[in-house]
């Protein structure tokens, strides 16, 4: 299995590759408005709880899955397409 968003963004932005991050080092690291990332994690919580046959096996809890979307977003993967309109530049 390759890497995970949060390790591929780990990677870009020079940290540990497991290192977590708020939403607010996210925001500060990437340029991104701190309220788009938190809309993306709500929706991600969301989803999480709407749609559970869509969650991986290895996916723990709704933070979780709801953390990897704010990665993916922020990472250009799917959720990036999905959550553009959220994702703002300060």
């Amino acid at each position: 299995m390759g890497l995970t968003w949060k390790q591929k963004y780990n990677k870009k932005y020079g940290f540990e590759k497991d290192k977590s991050h708020s939403l607010s080092d996210i925001s500060k690291t990437t340029g991104y408005k701190r309220k788009g990332l938190q809309t993306i994690y709500n929706k991600g919580i969301g989803a999480y709880k709407t749609n559970p046959k869509s969650v991986r096996p290895s996916v723990k809890s709704k933070e979780q899955w709801a953390m990897a979307r704010v990665y993916s977003a922020v990472m250009g993967g799917k959720a990036q397409k999905i959550d553009k309109s959220h994702l703002i530049k300060k």
